[in-house]
């Protein structure tokens, strides 16, 4: 495998990464008393970013286009091909993999539960960056699933940001 996959994201402490109905409000609502996160500095690293279509979808309510001067795959087998001239809609993950690699892809972002899950699984994950968030929702989208074997991880660091949130980076063990 030739690039870097990496996960950014925040999760409820009981490990949702969204509501039922895709809402972050519990998030939002508390991301801008966190401080700097590293998102930025993560994102400047980052010249792929991958999503599934329901967090393509909920990208699109953002207003603005996040993603501006990187390449976007959508891993769907629903979403339509010509959805959308910014990003390359994929069906397979093998389809996905094989257009990395063709482009030479470095480091690409992985968004999403089910990239996470679909990412752990086909062993395409080299590291996580996992922020908790000081509140229980009680029920949601989680960000891990099942799996058939465990996944060892090595704890890296952990910092504390503001409002209470906790940010640890892992390295997926191979």
């Amino acid at each position: 495998m030739t690039f870097h996959a990496a996960v950014f994201i925040a999760t409820s402490l009981d490990g949702f990464i969204a509501r039922p109905d895709g809402s972050i409000d519990w998030l939002t609502e508390r991301g801008e008393q966190a401080g700097d996160t590293g998102y930025d500095e993560f994102m400047a690293a980052v010249d792929t970013v991958v999503l599934g279509r329901t967090t393509y979808q909920k990208v699109l309510t953002f207003g603005f286009w996040p993603y501006e001067g990187k390449h976007v795959e959508v891993l769907s087998s629903t979403l339509p091909v010509d959805a959308d001239e910014r990003i390359i809609v994929h069906r397979t993950v093998e389809g996905l993999v094989e257009t990395l690699q063709d482009r030479g892809a470095k480091r690409v972002y992985a968004d999403g539960g089910q990239i996470v899950q679909t990412f752990l699984r086909a062993g395409l994950l080299n590291e996580l960056t996992i922020t908790v968030v000081p509140v229980l929702i009680g029920q949601g989208i989680p960000l891990f699933g099942e799996l058939d074997h465990d996944i060892t991880l090595t704890h890296n660091a952990t910092r504390t940001l503001g409002a209470g949130l906790i940010q640890s980076d892992y390295t997926v063990q191979r």
